[in-house]
C-alpha cells in the first residue's frame, strides 16, 4: 500500500462532516479532487468506506474501522516533529548509565532527581557494575556513560573522556562493639586488634586498594586481607558478621547495617575519587544534557 496521509486526512474530514461539499471547503479544495482522492483510497484499500446517495453519506462498516485508526495515524504523525526537535535537543530518547555501588551512596541520587527533574521525557537505564566491566561496556556502546572509581586501563585514553565528580576520605568500617572504639569520634588504626581487612580487589579498583593498604602503612601496620569482596553492600555485610574490618569512602556510612559502626580516622586519609567515564565520539544529545548535570 501506498496511500498517503493526505489521503487519511481527507477520509477523516469526510467521516466528520458525512458531506462532500463541506469537506471539501473545509480542506481548502475542491469537491472533484477530494472525491477523486477517497475513490483512490478505497481502490487502495480494498473496500469502500462510504456509501453515498442524493440524500447523504454514511459510513461503511470498513470506513467505522478505519476512522479511529486514521486519527491515530495523523495524531502521531503531527506529533512526529516535536518528537524529532526534543530527541535532538536532549529532551527525550534513552540515556543507559552505570554506576560502581559506591556512587549509590554519594553523588548517584542527588544527580539523577536533578537530571529527572530537568529532562523528564528521557527514559534512564541503570545498570551496577564495576568498573572494569564498565570500561568493555564503553568500548562496544552498550553505555552512554558510567560512574567508575579511577584510573581507567590506559588503552581507555584516546576512546574514553573522564571527569572527576568526587573525591572524600575513607573511614573505619568496623564490628560493632569492637575494643578501642569506645566513645566517640576519630580513632587510630594503631588502637584496633588486628583483625583481617575486608578490602576491594585491586585488579578492579587499584587506586582505591593501594590508598587503603597506604594508610595501614602510614601507621606502620601491615594488614592480613582476609576477605575481598567487588561490592561495598557485600563488604560492610562481612564486617557486620565479624569477618574483620574495611576502609570505606565517607559516603558509605549512609549503608546502615546492624552490626557495624563507622567512625572517621584521625590521620589523614588518601581521598578515594569517583568520577564520570563516557566515549569521547559520542554524539547523544541526551549525554550532553546529563553531562550539563553534572558540571552544575
Amino acid at each position: 500500500m501506498n496511500f498517503e496521509l493526505r489521503q487519511l486526512r481527507h477520509f477523516v474530514t469526510v467521516a466528520e462532516e458525512l458531506h462532500f461539499g463541506r469537506a471539501a471547503e473545509r480542506l481548502h479544495m475542491t469537491q472533484p479532487p477530494l472525491s477523486q482522492s477517497i475513490a483512490n483510497l478505497e481502490s487502495q484499500l480494498g473496500a469502500p468506506l462510504f456509501l453515498r446517495n442524493r440524500r447523504q453519506v454514511t459510513l461503511t462498516p470498513a470506513g467505522s474501522a478505519l476512522l479511529p485508526e486514521a486519527r491515530r495515524l495523523l495524531e502521531d504523525a503531527e506529533a512526529l516533529p516535536g518528537l524529532v526537535r526534543r530527541v535532538a535537543g536532549g529532551e527525550a530518547g534513552r540515556l543507559t548509565l552505570a554506576f560502581v555501588s559506591t556512587a549509590d551512596y554519594s553523588v548517584l541520587p542527588g544527580i539523577l532527581q536533578r537530571y529527572r527533574a530537568a529532562f523528564p521525557q528521557v527514559q534512564l537505564v541503570l545498570r551496577e557494575a564495576t568498573t572494569d566491566v564498565q570500561a568493555e561496556e564503553l568500548l562496544h556502546g552498550r553505555i552512554d556513560a558510567g560512574f567508575v572509581i579511577p584510573p581507567l586501563p590506559g588503552r581507555l585514553d584516546a576512546a574514553v573522556a573522564y571527569r572527576k565528580v568526587l573525591e572524600e576520605p575513607l573511614i573505619l568500617c568496623a564490628p560493632a562493639g569492637l575494643d578501642g572504639l569506645q566513645g566517640e569520634g576519630q580513632v587510630s588504626l594503631r588502637d584496633l586488634p588486628p583483625l583481617p581487612l575486608v578490602i576491594f580487589p585491586r585488579a578492579l579498583a587499584p587506586q582505591l586498594h593501594d590508598a587503603i593498604l597506604a594508610t595501614f602503612r602510614a601507621e606502620g601496620l601491615t594488614p592480613v586481607i582476609g576477605q575481598e569482596a567487588i561490592q561495598m553492600q557485600t563488604i560492610v555485610s562481612l564486617v557486620s558478621g565479624g569477618m574483620g574490618l574495611a576502609l570505606v569512602p565517607q559516603s558509605v556510612s549512609n549503608l546502615m547495617r546492624a552490626g557495624v559502626q563507622y567512625r572517621p580516622l584521625r590521620m589523614p586519609t588518601p581521598l578515594a575519587e569517583l568520577g564520570l567515564a563516557w566515549r569521547r565520539d559520542s554524539e547523544s544529545p541526551v549525554l550532553r544534557g546529563f553531562l550539563d548535570v553534572i558540571e552544575q
